[in-house]
């Protein structure tokens, strides 16, 4: 190997380093490494603008814009508030509930929204149960990312795979669905009777909760509908878009555009503005990290080395996957642990063929998504929602929220690899 091909490889390990510890902010490291990687002639500027999957960034910024416009109207709330009352305020079904609602709106919105809209709710309704919100926020955040991993659309990871493999949303549902439900099911088990003894709360607060009102949560109710007729319009879009025979990010984009123009605002800034450029330039700068190191071998000699221990054997493939990719995204950052493996998947599925390898796809986004739940820091959703508990005085230390959160990963990962051992070999 070149000197060059070193100097990539050290400065993307480094790069991996820093994004998954967050010492810097990693949108920054992820533009500084590609900046780097362009200057030394590792990838030349046209290669990286080729490198960048632009469905991704597309699909990304305009689900973003429709979330946002969304998130304006109360529909989050009031579905939150409803949930409660529709169960008589009994605690223990309220988390449930939560965590189920939780995990719908992940899978078709992102982990991160779903939770900053719904926890201040969460928050609010334990505060007049007369309990601590925490498991509450923990359920949740769990939830969210179970429930992301469902779609095409729920988690940043299953986006870059999605458009990588080929898969449509359809294939998501089909394959992710069952297992998820099932996983899900689990989870909303487990934590009710974890939490059972924290979630004791007297008839007089139970009331409380039966007289909030939850249409004050409805800000404009015009434009909920016109979001709700949208946001139909984009998953059934998302369905059929091989029919139609447009990208999913046609669909997305197509969609924000018709919410833009139905909001009657000529300003239209605010809804662009609050759209996570953080993140959208993160994933370029990503891209590019990612294009640079493959471009220099890195990655052919990774899928090599995994063909070569595993003997070919897509089976034993599928099962590391799962296991390897789970417990790193409990430690690290799972986009750029998923960004770093797909081209290592297309090397194999080359050699393998594309049928035979489907199997290591949805291995990968399972291991990738459900890991998150591993630990505080392992997927953004639990930080944001610890966040904003610690904000409103009931604070989440890191052992909180592992102790919990690393059980139901393990049980959800041995889950997982039954499944893909019984459906797929």
């Amino acid at each position: 190997m070149s000197l060059l091909a070193w100097v990539s490889l050290i400065v993307f390990l480094a790069a991996f380093v820093f994004i998954s510890t967050e010492k810097i902010n990693k949108t920054i490291v992820a533009l500084l490494g590609a900046s780097f990687f362009i200057f030394m002639g590792i990838i030349d500027p046209e290669g990286a603008f080729s490198v960048i999957d632009w469905n991704v960034i597309f699909l990304l910024v305009s689900m973003m814009v429709i979330i946002n416009i969304t998130k304006t109207t109360g529909l989050f709330e009031f579905v939150a508030i409803k949930t409660a009352k529709a169960v008589r305020g009994d605690p223990v079904k309220i988390l449930v509930m939560l965590s189920i609602v939780t995990a719908l709106f992940s899978s078709i919105l992102d982990n991160v929204t779903t939770v900053l809209i719904l926890s201040p709710v969460a928050i609010l309704i334990a505060t007049q149960l007369g309990i601590s919100p925490a498991p509450f926020i923990i359920s949740m955040a769990i939830a969210s990312n179970i429930g992301g991993t469902a779609t095409l659309i729920g988690d940043p990871p299953n986006i870059m795979i999605g458009s990588a493999a080929n898969l449509d949303f359809i294939d998501f549902l089909i394959n992710l669905g069952p297992v998820i439900i099932l996983v899900l099911i689990v989870m909303c088990i487990l934590t009710a009777l974890l939490f059972h003894k924290q979630l004791k709360a007297s008839n007089e607060a139970k009331a409380r909760i039966m007289d909030m009102e939850e249409k004050r949560a409805l800000t404009d109710k015009p434009l909920m509908l016109k979001c709700i007729v949208v946001l139909v319009l984009v998953i059934a879009g998302f369905l059929t878009h091989n029919l139609l025979n447009v990208e999913a990010s046609t669909v997305a984009m197509g969609g924000a555009a018709l919410l833009l123009l139905l909001t009657r605002k000529k300003d239209i800034e605010p809804f662009l503005r609050d759209a996570e450029w953080g993140t959208i330039f993160f994933f370029v700068g990503l891209f590019i990290l990612v294009g640079g190191v493959e471009k220099e071998g890195w990655i052919s000699k990774a899928a090599s080395f995994i063909m070569n221990v595993t003997d070919g054997n897509i089976r034993f493939t599928s099962v590391i996957l799962v296991w390897v990719s789970g417990i790193l995204s409990a430690v690290v950052d799972n986009i750029p642990y998923v960004a770093t493996m797909i081209p290592m998947v297309q090397q194999i599925s080359g050699t393998v063929g594309t049928a035979a390898a489907e199997p290591l796809w949805w291995a990968l986004a399972l291991g990738a998504c459900l890991g998150g739940n591993g630990t505080l820091i392992g997927a953004s959703a639990n930080v944001v929602s610890a966040g904003i508990a610690t904000r409103s005085g009931y604070p989440i230390t890191f052992k909180d929220f592992t102790k919990y959160g690393a059980l139901i990963t393990v049980i959800s990962l041995f889950m997982c690899t039954g499944y893909v051992l019984i459906r797929y070999f």
